[in-house]
C-alpha cells in the first residue's frame, strides 16, 4: 500500500510540474500569464456581455458600450484566466438539456422540496395548456441558470393532476425554489414568477433579485462596522465592496451552498462620501472580496486561479471552510486512485491484473467506509468542538499560501480537462508497469496468458479444497518460528486468489538417499538397524516414513527434505508440489520460504 500511495504522491508532483510548464509555454507564446488583468476597454461588446453571463450580472436596458464596461470593472477585476474559461463555457453551452422531468408529487418533493442547500426552477405545465416557454428559450433558460449550480425540472401537471389542484397550478408558470432560513437544513419556500415578459434576460433578473434578499446588505459605515467586529454567530465572513445595486449571481448562489458555514455580507458603496471605516478595516479599493476569519483577513483575487467566477470561488471557500462530505469525497477519489495502481504494480496475464484490481478496489473502499463510521461518530461528540474548531484552523492557515493557491488552480485546470487528466495517469501507469517488469524479469510468471493463469487459479482453488488438515501437535511451535507468517495466512486464507509461485526452487531442495546404520555388532534377528542420520543435511526431521504415500523409507531410496524440516519420498512431494501445492503436507509451511533455525532434538528416541 505505501508503495501505491508514493507512486501517488509522484503522480499528483508530476501533475504540479506539468502545469508549471503549460504556464510557461504559454507565456512564451503569448507573452501573458492566467493571473495577467485584462484591460475591459481592449474588449469588444460580446466579450464583455460574456464575462457579465458569467458572473451573473444582468445588462439589459445597456445599450452602450461603456455601461457594460463599468459594470464589469465594478463587480471585479478581469484576469486572463478568467476571461478564457468565459469563452470556453461559451462555446460548450450546446451541450444536451439536463433538466429533470418529475413524475409526480413524491418526486418533486424529494428532488426540490427536500434539497435545503440547493436552487431549483422549475417549469409547471398546466393541464391541456401550452407551456410557459418553449422549448428552445427554456433550452437557453436551462444554461444559463446551470452554471451558477442552478437546477431545473419540467413538472407536467397530467402526470399528477391533484397535487397540481392542491398547488394552485391551473396555469403554466414557473417555480423557483430557495431555502427561507439561513440556516443549514432549514425550510425551502416555493416563488412563482408573476412578470409578464417572458423574455430569459427578465426572468433571470427576477431569479437573482430573489435570491440576493437573502444576502444581508449593509448600506451604512455604523452597520458594517458592527458585523465586521461581530464574530459571535459565524466566525467565517465573506464581504463583497462593491458599486453595485445588488451582488452578482454567483455570489449570491455560493451563499447558499455555504448555508450554515460561511456568512455572506454585501456592502453597497455607491453612496459613500466617508471612506474612513473602510480604510479603517482594511479595504484599499473596490470592488473587493474580503474572507474574514478569526485568523485575519485574505483578500481574495491576489493569488493565482482566484478568479470572480463561481467554480474558483467555490473551490476557495471549500478549502477554507470544508464539510465532513467534502473530506470524505476527497479521501474516497484518492484511496481509489491507489487502488487503480494496482493495474499497473500486478505483473502477469491480464485478466489476473483485473481481478487484483477487483480485489483491491472492493477491500479498500470497504475499509474507507469502516474507517469513516468511527469519525462521524466521534464529531457528534459535544466536547470535541474545540479540536474540531482547531482543526479548521490550522487548515485555514495551510489553504490561505500560495502554493495552496496553485494546488486549487491545478485542480480547476485538470477537472475542467479529464481527458488530459485521464491520459497522463494512464501515462504514468505505463511507466510504473515498465519499471516493474525491468525490476522483475527473473520472474517467469509475469509472462504466462490468461489461459495458463486461469488454470493455475483453478488448481489453487480445488487442491485447497481438498488438502489434508495439519497436526495440531506442533501448532504452536510452529506459527511462533515466525510472527509474520501468522499475519499473511490471515490476510490470504486458503480459500482466496494467491499468487503464482515459480517451480524452480524444486532442483534446490536437498535431497539424499536414505540409508541404514552399519552396525556389525547388532543381531540382525533380534532387532531392525537404525536409519544412518549422519547422511542427513542439518535441520532435517528424523522419519522413516512418508506421509504423502503412507509407506516406509526402502534403503538406498530417494528422500527429499523441505524448508520446514519434513522429509518425503522424492518423487511424491516433487508431484505434490509440481501440482501448485506449494507447501508442507504436514505443517502447510511454504516450501519455498526459508524457515528460522530453531534448536531441535537430533537423536531419535529410544524405542525400549
Amino acid at each position: 500500500m505505501w508503495w501505491k500511495l508514493f507512486f501517488l504522491l509522484l503522480y499528483f508532483f508530476m501533475l504540479f510540474i506539468l502545469a508549471r510548464f503549460f504556464e510557461a509555454v504559454v507565456w512564451y507564446e503569448t507573452g501573458i500569464f492566467a493571473t495577467q488583468l485584462v484591460d475591459p476597454v481592449t474588449l469588444s461588446f460580446r466579450r464583455l456581455k460574456t464575462i457579465l453571463e458569467c458572473r451573473g450580472l444582468g445588462y439589459s436596458g445597456l445599450a452602450e458600450k461603456r455601461d457594460v464596461r463599468e459594470l464589469v470593472q465594478n463587480s471585479g477585476e478581469l484576469m486572463q484566466g478568467e476571461l478564457y474559461s468565459a469563452i470556453k463555457n461559451e462555446e460548450q453551452q450546446t451541450g444536451p438539456d439536463s433538466s429533470t422531468s418529475f413524475s409526480g408529487e413524491m418526486h418533486f418533493y424529494e428532488l426540490v422540496e427536500d434539497t435545503k442547500d440547493g436552487i431549483w426552477l422549475v417549469q409547471v405545465i398546466a393541464q391541456d395548456r401550452n407551456p410557459l416557454l418553449s422549448t428552445a428559450n427554456w433550452g437557453k433558460m436551462v444554461q444559463k441558470v446551470s452554471q451558477f449550480g442552478i437546477r431545473t425540472g419540467t413538472f407536467n401537471c397530467s402526470s399528477d393532476t391533484r397535487y397540481c389542484h392542491k398547488r394552485g397550478w391551473m396555469k403554466s408558470t414557473l417555480i423557483m425554489s430557495v431555502p427561507q432560513t439561513y440556516a443549514s437544513k432549514g425550510k425551502v419556500m416555493l416563488k412563482e414568477y408573476d412578470g409578464r415578459r417572458i423574455e430569459t434576460e427578465h426572468i433571470f433578473k427576477w431569479m437573482t433579485a430573489h435570491v440576493a434578499s437573502r444576502i444581508k446588505t449593509v448600506r451604512g459605515s455604523q452597520r458594517l462596522r458592527d458585523d465586521w467586529y461581530q464574530m459571535e454567530k459565524q466566525p467565517v465572513k465573506m464581504f463583497l465592496f462593491a458599486r453595485l445595486l445588488q451582488p452578482p449571481a454567483f455570489f449570491s448562489a455560493l451563499s447558499i451552498k455555504f448555508t450554515g458555514r460561511i456568512e455572506f455580507i454585501f456592502v453597497d458603496v455607491r453612496d459613500w462620501e466617508n471612506t474612513s471605516v473602510l480604510e479603517e478595516i482594511g479595504v484599499r479599493h473596490t470592488p473587493s472580496y474580503i474572507l474574514k476569519t478569526p485568523e485575519g483577513i485574505y483578500r481574495y483575487g491576489n493569488s493565482t486561479g482566484e478568479f470572480i467566477s463561481l467554480h474558483a470561488m467555490d473551490s476557495f471557500l471549500r478549502s477554507v471552510q470544508p464539510e465532513v462530505n467534502d473530506l470524505f469525497i476527497l479521501s474516497l477519489v484518492m484511496v481509489n486512485l491507489m487502488a487503480w495502481m494496482d493495474l499497473f504494480i500486478t505483473q502477469g496475464a491480464t485478466i489476473k491484473r483485473f481481478v487484483v484490481l477487483i480485489s483491491t478496489l472492493g477491500t479498500y473502499n470497504s475499509l474507507l467506509i469502516i474507517s469513516w463510521l468511527p469519525i462521524l461518530g466521534f464529531l457528534q461528540l459535544p466536547y470535541l468542538d474545540s479540536f474540531y474548531e482547531y482543526s479548521l484552523k490550522l487548515l485555514r492557515y495551510a489553504d490561505t499560501t500560495t502554493i495552496a493557491s496553485w494546488v486549487r488552480s491545478d485542480w480547476t485546470f485538470y477537472s475542467s480537462h479529464p481527458a488530459l487528466f485521464l491520459s497522463t495517469y494512464l501515462a504514468h501507469g505505463l511507466l510504473i508497469d515498465y519499471f516493474e517488469k525491468k525490476r522483475r524479469c527473473s520472474n517467469e510468471d509475469q509472462n504466462a496468458n490468461n489461459l495458463e493463469w486461469l488454470s493455475s487459479l483453478w488448481d489453487w482453488y480445488t487442491s485447497y479444497l481438498v488438502h489434508p488438515i495439519a497436526s495440531f501437535q506442533n501448532f504452536e511451535s510452529d506459527w511462533d518460528d515466525d510472527p509474520n507468517f501468522l499475519l499473511e495466512r490471515l490476510a490470504f486464507p486458503d480459500l482466496w486468489l494467491h499468487p503464482l509461485v515459480p517451480t524452480d526452487y524444486i532442483k534446490n531442495l536437498p535431497t539424499w538417499k536414505f540409508r541404514l546404520s552399519p552396525d556389525p555388532n547388532a543381531d540382525p534377528e533380534a532387532r531392525d538397524p537404525d536409519p544412518d542420520w549422519s547422511g542427513w543435511p542439518c535441520g532435517m526431521l528424523h522419519c522413516s516414513e512418508c506421509v504423502v504415500c503412507l509407506e516406509n523409507f526402502d534403503t538406498d531410496c530417494l528422500v527429499m527434505g523441505l524448508p520446514c524440516g519434513h522429509v518425503f519420498h522424492q518423487q511424491c512431494i516433487v508431484v505434490w508440489l509440481a501440482g501448485g501445492r506449494h507447501c508442507c503436507p504436514v505443517c502447510r509451511w511454504p516450501s519455498n520460504k526459508k524457515r528460522p533455525v530453531r534448536p531441535r532434538a537430533t537423536e531419535p528416541l529410544d524405542p525400549e
